[in-house]
């Protein structure tokens, strides 16, 4: 197995966590896949894969490496691609909040696979922020501005807001009919991962935006765990539409003051920004607008 090879398996075992499972993906006996590893690790003299019966991780070494091996890797597969006629290959690293996932992207995912049989894709979901570059991320779905001025940012959709709380809060604090009536109400606080300080509830009204900062009994940074709270009467929360739509539709939460309501959260795509832009990532980005853009499309017809 030649160096270029020895990357590509490295890489396969990191983003798998599976000796076995790289070395059947790409049709080599694990042997032949452990002899190879020993080699990367005789050639950069680092020790690599930190290994235990149940998983394989990397060393710090081992994680600088996978991220310049994932983007040599990708540089291979653009420069062999772009002179193709063969749809874009390869792997995809996508982060992205596991309800935003599963609401937009799964229910079309089979007509993007379809489009390119030749990609695959590994979704990683949390709320905190991510390192893009360390961890070997090819783009982050992200709502909101990235800080890190060495990231690119495509937008490709906005997800309006709503601000809601429980029945059973409104019944013990009254419904606000206006900003001016949130005075002594509550909210669920919700921690930036980027300031680690807790947000503001926003709202829009006469063509200004105005920012609350109401007590808040019980934060968390976790956005699962905020809507829990909410629905357990325990402040006013503000969240994308969709993460609410079951609870809105069910009456478990019940949707407050409609006529201010929070600025749409642009929803972005952030990605290295020292790179060349791979093919398969620009076909990715370009079908997730293509779904925002119909939603959009769909959204006003109903309206209409």
């Amino acid at each position: 197995m030649d160096r270029l090879g020895r990357l590509e398996l490295f890489a396969r075992i990191v983003e798998g966590g599976s000796f076995a499972r790289a070395a059947q993906e790409l049709h080599v006996a694990r042997s032949t896949a452990t002899n190879a590893i020993n080699e990367l690790e005789r050639e950069t003299g680092v020790r690599l894969l930190a290994r235990t019966t149940r998983q394989v991780t990397t060393t710090p070494e081992g994680a600088e490496l996978y991220r310049r091996a994932r983007a040599i890797l990708a540089e291979v597969e653009d420069t062999f691609g772009r002179f193709a006629s063969a749809s874009p290959s390869g792997h995809l690293r996508v982060e992205a909040s596991g309800q935003l996932t599963r609401t937009f992207l799964v229910p079309r995912l089979p007509e993007f696979l379809s489009r390119y049989p030749n990609l695959t894709i590994a979704f990683t979901q949390s709320d905190r922020l991510v390192d893009i570059v360390r961890e070997g991320v090819d783009c982050a779905l992200r709502a909101g501005q990235p800080q890190d001025s060495s990231l690119r940012m495509r937008q490709l959709g906005e997800l309006p807001e709503v601000t809601c709380a429980s029945p059973a809060y409104i019944s013990r604090h009254g419904e606000p009919r206006n900003i001016d009536d949130l005075e002594g109400h509550r909210m669920v606080g919700f921690i930036s991962s980027r300031t680690g300080e807790v947000m503001p509830l926003d709202f829009r009204y006469g063509g200004v935006t105005v920012s609350r900062r109401l007590p808040a009994l019980v934060s968390t940074d976790n956005s699962d765990t905020a809507a829990a709270l909410a629905r357990q009467g325990l402040g006013l929360i503000q969240a994308p539409r969709y993460r609410f739509a079951d609870d809105l539709a069910s009456g478990a939460l019940v949707e407050l003051l409609p006529d201010a309501p929070p600025e749409p959260l642009p929803l972005n795509a952030i990605h290295a920004g020292d790179q060349v832009l791979s093919r398969r990532l620009e076909v990715f980005l370009n079908w997730v607008k293509e779904v925002f853009s119909d939603l959009k499309r769909r959204s006003r017809s109903s309206a209409s």
